[in-house]
């Protein structure tokens, strides 16, 4: 699979930023601005791990090349610290290769003018030119959202370490800092807070999109200092009572699912997005205080089988972007603009996940349900292509392959079909894009290998 996808993108769209698989040309999505190749080294990773070396060293010899950052345009800060800084340090510790270091920091520091706001919490979008930053016009109130802001620090603490500047550490603290000054409604965090001011926008609060992997970094912030990071470790156990107290639910099923909060009110629908949630609790259940661990694995579980049913219960056996739990219905997308796939990985995610931590064959069996339907359902002669109705019986595609679908759903359904030694979860912690970092087990200076940090 990783094949046809890499070698439809390097045949009908090298260096462009991703493939459009059905009519066989290049596609830029806006949040990359100008920067070229986001499929170039959101795969690089994924290559090397899958010991794809003739395709890596073509991929290291275009980033040489090619990669370019002195672009001027507009690029989602998120999106590109998780594709491509990601992409890059993750490169740099599976290969070595200095390259990839050094790309890695040059792209670091063209990122840092977005902290420049009265807070410390950073623009959504920058131009890495002019270094002027701004936020999305539709969030809240001028507001950033936590998801984005919150989802730098695995990122920015190896910066520091391979940069030997601490600036990149710093402003993530910062973020930290500006967050538990501030009151959490019943313990939760809103998505949506004002950079100027300092203070939450609308009180919506989502493990989805707009919120899922802040949590998730607190978690593996924890976990990539070796433990030692104990503010981040009490964040994430904090954060997840919360949410376990005011959004997780049972349908009449019994299908638990975590809800949407609006200022205190419940929306009935989880998002694709969410599922990652499973893999998140089975990885911090082990943390959790012993009497809880127990129960953490079985919401994981639960939640696990949840997502599963979202896939097993529409035509093409993959899950829609959302799904409800309302008027009679569950786990089904029931709004025509929740029923599209764009090759998603979270429910992967967390079958890789559960696979590791229990063994129980049921999430290989899972995976490979969904490796069939990708196969029948998703690939075509260019590439591999998002669906735009998952009930409808005969696809209708989107004719685009995600950077994604080779960083990580490949990624995990490698994974989960490995020995659990393969990226070890005691050496590796992936970031949200599902690029590996290793733990940092000493303070890791220029010359580290991949294993003291």
């Amino acid at each position: 699979m990783m094949k046809h996808a890499w070698d439809s993108y390097r045949r009908y769209a090298w260096g462009s930023n991703e493939l459009r698989p059905v009519s066989k040309q290049g596609h830029s999505s806006n949040l990359f601005g100008d920067i070229k190749g986001a499929t170039i080294v959101d795969a690089l990773d994924t290559l090397y791990i899958m010991e794809m070396f003739e395709e890596f060293d073509a991929a290291t010899d275009w980033v040489e090349k090619n990669l370019d950052f002195n672009v001027n345009a507009e690029i989602s800060v998120f999106e590109v610290n998780i594709r491509f800084v990601g992409g890059l340090l993750s490169a740099y510790y599976l290969s070595g290769k200095e390259v990839y270091r050094r790309k890695a920091v040059e792209l670091g520091e063209k990122l840092l003018p977005a902290f420049k706001t009265p807070t410390g919490i950073p623009w959504a979008l920058l131009n890495l030119k002019s270094g002027i930053g701004r936020n999305w016009p539709w969030a809240s109130g001028g507001s950033s959202i936590l998801a984005e802001y919150g989802t730098l620090h695995l990122e920015f603490m190896h910066l520091s370490k391979l940069s030997n500047n601490p600036e990149f550490a710093q402003k993530v603290m910062n973020i930290r800092k500006v967050l538990n000054r501030l009151d959490k409604p019943q313990g939760l965090y809103p998505n949506y807070l004002n950079p100027n001011s300092g203070q939450w926008g609308q009180h919506h609060v989502s493990v989805g999109g707009l919120g899922d992997s802040f949590y998730e970094y607190l978690l593996k912030a924890w976990l990539m200092s070796d433990k030692t990071d104990e503010e981040g470790k009490k964040m994430y156990y904090d954060a997840l009572q919360a949410i376990e107290t005011n959004l997780m639910r049972k349908s009449s099923g019994g299908l638990t699912y975590i809800a949407e909060w609006k200022g205190g009110l419940l929306e009935h629908k989880m998002g694709h997005l969410t599922c990652f949630a499973g893999g998140m609790i089975a990885l911090g259940a082990d943390g959790a205080p012993s009497d809880k661990t127990g129960h953490q694995m079985e919401q994981a579980a639960e939640i696990a089988r949840t997502c599963h049913e979202s896939y097993a219960r529409t035509a093409l056996k993959l899950g829609p972007e959302a799904f409800r739990f309302d008027g009679g219905v569950e786990a089904i997308a029931t709004r025509q603009n929740e029923k599209y796939f764009i090759l998603r990985p979270e429910v992967i995610e967390t079958y890789m996940y559960m696979w590791r931590f229990t063994h129980d064959p049921k999430y290989r069996e899972w995976g490979w349900e969904a490796v069939q339907a990708l196969e029948n359902h998703c690939k075509v002669e260019g590439g591999y292509s998002g669906v735009r109705d998952v009930y409808a019986s005969t696809p209708n595609y989107d004719d685009v392959q995600q950077s994604f679908y080779l960083a990580e759903t490949l990624k995990y359904l490698f994974l989960l079909f490995s020995e659990d030694d393969h990226l070890p979860f005691e050496h590796w912690v992936f970031n949200t894009e599902a690029h590996p970092l290793p733990v940092c087990i000493h303070s890791c200076g220029r010359h580290a290998n991949m294993l003291t940090c």
